[in-house]
């Protein structure tokens, strides 16, 4: 019962794939739509965040902590889609948002220019030049938008546990592919595999926590989960938001426990 990700292009094919993939398994298909929606129950607008995934890095250099505080609900919310199992994600970043669990299958999907060309001209009704203007433009903005928040290339193939071109299967042999790589045993959900994605489940919601309560909201932390024990690691601005952070982490359903390597300004 893998959990799959899709990354791909502009126009490469991926909500296709996402789409068959999803009727032949019968998993539930995911969009970015989906997890805006769900993260918008945080208290911030759906607006907001799909600016947030929108907006090109240089963008983020003035607003770096609300960068960092959207993402954080952002993983929030498909971390628990995720839980639930048996789903496609076709959106940001997904192989990097839940890396970590053994059953999620990472794939890219990379397409023939000639391909995407016909497709943005079918979707857009663009002009050739104006569809290879369009593809470049949006295909650099993804790329330094990842190597932005995550310091890595968009389209390094080590990133995915597989790498499938249009060049000479179609849709339909990619899907089928993709489907029957869902039964190899390395992606089957193990108590260990299960484990590791319902920690990165609570280690996800305690940021989020975090990020949404005034007291702690301009904290940016690392947080870590085994079992229902949490590890805060970073920096506060004093004692008495260390006990702020302590008391809204101990609240987070599922947390039984919490160390905190929490260093103040007084401290340094």
């Amino acid at each position: 019962m893998a959990i799959i990700t899709i990354s791909r292009g502009s126009f490469s094919g991926g909500k296709m794939l996402a789409e068959c993939i999803s009727a032949t398994l019968e998993y539930r298909c995911i969009d970015r739509d989906v997890i805006v929606e769900r993260a918008s129950g945080y208290g911030v607008t759906q607006e907001e965040l799909r600016e947030t995934l929108d907006k090109p890095p240089g963008f983020w250099d003035r607003f770096k902590h609300r960068k960092y505080l959207y993402l954080t609900l952002i993983q929030a919310a498909l971390t628990e889609e995720a839980r639930e199992g048996k789903a496609v994600y076709h959106g940001n970043a997904g192989h990097l948002l839940l890396k970590g669990p053994c059953h999620v299958l990472r794939t890219r999907i990379i397409a023939p220019v000639e391909f995407r060309v016909a497709m943005v001209q079918d979707r857009l009704k663009y002009g050739r030049q104006e569809a290879l203007d369009y593809i470049h433009r949006v295909d650099g903005d993804r790329k330094r938008w990842t190597q932005y928040l995550y310091g890595v290339d968009w389209g390094d193939p080590s990133l995915y546990d597989v790498v499938l071109s249009l060049e000479c299967m179609d849709l339909r042999e990619a899907c089928d592919t993709i489907a029957k790589m869902t039964e190899l045993e390395c992606f089957q959900e193990t108590p260990e595999s299960q484990i590791a994605m319902d920690n990165l489940a609570l280690a996800s919601k305690v940021r989020a926590a975090l990020v949404v309560n005034p007291k702690t909201a301009e904290l940016e932390v690392e947080v870590m989960a085994h079992g229902g024990v949490i590890t805060v690691k970073g920096k506060s601005t004093s004692n008495e938001q260390n006990t702020d952070i302590d008391e809204i982490v101990r609240k987070v359903p599922g947390v039984t426990d919490l160390r905190l390597e929490v260093f103040t300004g007084m401290d340094i």
